[in-house]
């Protein structure tokens, strides 16, 4: 499964891809805003940045609602860095447009995804990703990884090359969970990732081993 970042912070982004763990970076205009990126052309430049840092996908979000919005925003954000997936929402026109990208030989993103009914349709418009958003599923009392569950077996039915993109992912279960069924990225914050190292048996271990050899190196100096 592929690790995606989700933020606009270029040190978290750095650290994310030190680790050796990271294949790509999802990002909106929330996230922009958080780190205090804001107009189009900061924003823009700011998008350039962090295709310099990852060597994969970086999802850059389009702000208009409307189809040709959409495609102008698009085509612009793409035109931006051979890295660049045009992330649009799960709307008609968001639907539309990721048809017309799709044409056009250009990677696309759906998002706010969330049922299975939805993300049939981002695959067969041609989306190169689906991102359902499990946490938000979570938040209203239904279970996100079921979807991330359905939409697998669905795409799996139909040959779709579109990827699961699991969204909204609040913490280090949500990714085991999200592996065990079969998604093809999460995307979540760096927190989540580290989270992954860490093990009280791993901790303890390596205490048990550093305290043997201090003892072994007395002994030798003794």
């Amino acid at each position: 499964m592929k690790f995606f970042i989700d933020t606009a912070s270029l040190a978290q982004i750095k650290e994310a891809q030190d680790l050796g763990v990271l294949d790509g970076v999802t990002t909106n205009p929330s996230l922009m805003a958080k780190e205090g990126i804001s107009g189009t052309d900061a924003v823009m430049k700011h998008y350039v940045a962090i295709c310099e840092i990852v060597d994969g996908d970086v999802s850059a979000e389009v702000i208009g609602t409307a189809y040709a919005d959409m495609i102008r925003e698009g085509e612009n954000l793409a035109a931006l860095h051979p890295r660049i997936v045009v992330k649009l929402p799960m709307t008609r026109d968001g639907v539309k447009a990721i048809k017309y990208f799709t044409g056009k030989g250009i990677k696309t993103n759906c998002t706010l995804v969330f049922s299975a009914g939805q993300a049939m349709l981002a695959a067969k418009a041609g989306a190169t990703y689906v991102s359902p958003f499990i946490g938000r599923l979570d938040d209203i009392s239904t279970d996100g990884v079921d979807l991330i569950d359905q939409i697998r077996t669905i795409y799996d039915n139909y040959g779709f090359g579109t990827e699961i993109l699991a969204a909204s992912i609040r913490h280090p279960m949500h990714i085991i969970q999200c592996a065990e069924v079969g998604a093809d990225v999460a995307t979540c914050p760096l927190s989540a990732i580290t989270a992954l190292f860490d093990h009280p048996l791993t901790t303890i271990g390596l205490e048990k081993f550093l305290a043997d050899h201090k003892k072994a190196a007395q002994a030798v100096k003794a």
